[in-house]
């Protein structure tokens, strides 16, 4: 697949900082790293010991997409937890969480100084599209492992001069196979309006719905795009009601995702379908506009809600819950973010165990070799699968229902690569 311009623009800025500290750094971590016996001799050991191994994560802390910063919190809960029985076989986790505020050249900063100061031995999750797209051929020139990025865009798994970066969560295009299948079944005719982010993550939904609908009685029939420095979408929202859809594809981050449900939820002569897509799904997102407002809201997920129910019983859901009061106090286990952190921080424990050698090299494999690993806040029949052709941890998703005060879950999962085929290259 080819690169979006957003991803050229992003790469083109830090070009020049990039070149300037990849030689010499990449020198200087190189003295430092200590050869490993046999089959692992030779590859990079920086940020790992048999006791500890230290980790950085780069998140809006602050900023527009300031919302997802609580990721961290459900990730470093995770860490610590582990931490208490023993580390991850025998080593102690150090999680070190810096702020890019959602702004791609304070991410390159960031990641530098991960790698060139703190030392990490990887740098595990970066939150983003844009800030992914700017640090991932620094990583990648410096051979370190950027793991499970914290982003759907498709090029992490369609890419393949960028080993070192894989991402975790479904990505956008297969996110969107999901929504137009089930439009296809559902409401074969419908007219569909879409709100979407003027960048790479908006168009790569957008994009991959609008081919999983080619050919059918589903029609775009309206769209309008909106910048991540806008104040509000109310304008967009307008234009798109008059279109007189019957679906509202929203393709927001938190924040406009929120202004989004409201707006639909003022305009009483419109009544579409709200379709919301999962990184704005969160009841953090749906709150402050009121639970009334967003009954029968539609979104799909691949994890367990702590809120529902239905997982009141489950150990890890249980585990995760005990664990976030101890780690983060304040936070709020209900807030599906949280579980995404605890998640994703799971996923990886599973890749560290899988890893040949503890080096770099071996995670960097590691996460490109998984099969059908289970992990328990996943929802019942996610697992995480790659492989030489297939760089997408996560394909399947499960479709959602807002009603009363939580989602729902309806439906089977679907596996959009069973469904639709492989995401074209």
């Amino acid at each position: 697949m080819r690169k979006t311009t957003a991803l050229r623009v992003a790469a083109a800025a830090t070009a020049a900082l990039l070149t300037a500290s990849a030689c010499s750094s990449r020198r200087g971590q190189d003295a430092q790293d200590t050869a490993a016996g046999g089959a692992c001799k030779g590859q990079q050991t920086t940020g790992i010991t048999d006791k500890t191994i230290k980790l950085g994560g780069i998140y809006p802390l602050s900023g527009p997409a300031s919302a997802y910063g609580t990721i961290s919190k459900g990730v470093a809960a995770y860490f610590g937890h582990v931490n208490d029985k023993g580390g991850i076989d025998g080593r102690k986790v150090e999680f070190v969480v810096r702020d890019d505020g959602y702004q791609p050249p304070k991410a390159v900063e960031e990641a530098r100084r991960l790698v060139e100061r703190e030392k990490v031995f990887a740098v595990f999750q970066s939150l983003g599209t844009p800030s992914t797209a700017a640090v991932w051929d620094y990583l990648n020139q410096q051979k370190v492992p950027q793991p499970f990025v914290a982003t759907g865009a498709s090029v992490w798994g369609t890419d393949d001069k960028h080993p070192w970066t894989i991402g975790w969560q479904p990505n956008y295009v297969s996110e969107a196979r999901v929504y137009a299948k089930y439009l296809k079944d559902a409401r074969p005719h419908a007219k569909v309006a879409v709100l979407y982010q003027n960048d790479d993550f908006g168009k790569d939904l957008l994009g991959g719905f609008k081919q999983a609908v080619a050919g059918s009685g589903v029609k775009v029939v309206a769209a309008e795009s909106y910048e991540v420095t806008d104040p509000s979408v109310s304008a967009q929202m307008t234009n798109l009601a008059r279109s007189e859809a019957d679906v509202l594809l929203d393709i927001t981050t938190p924040k406009f995702g929120s202004q989004a449900l409201a707006a639909d939820a003022k305009n009483t002569g419109w009544n579409p379908l709200h379709i919301v897509n999962n990184v704005a799904a969160s009841t953090a997102v749906l709150k402050p506009v009121g639970y009334k407002n967003v009954q029968g809201v539609v979104s799909a997920t691949y994890f367990k809600d702590p809120a529902d129910p239905k997982w009141a019983g489950d150990p890890e859901v249980k585990t995760y819950q005990e664990a976030l009061h101890k780690y983060a106090p304040g936070s709020d286990p209900a807030n599906q973010f949280n579980a995404y952190g605890w998640a994703v921080a799971s996923s990886l424990h599973k890749a560290l165990d899988a890893m040949k050698c503890p080096t770099r090299e071996g995670l960097r494999d590691a996460v490109r070799n998984l099969k059908d690993v289970k992990v328990d806040m996943l929802l019942p029949g996610v697992t995480l699968s790659t492989g030489p052709d297939d760089a997408f941890p996560i394909e399947t998703m499960q479709l959602m229902r807002f009603k009363g005060e939580r989602w729902q879950l309806f439906g089977k999962p679907v596996d959009s690569r069973e469904e639709f085929g492989p995401v074209a290259k």
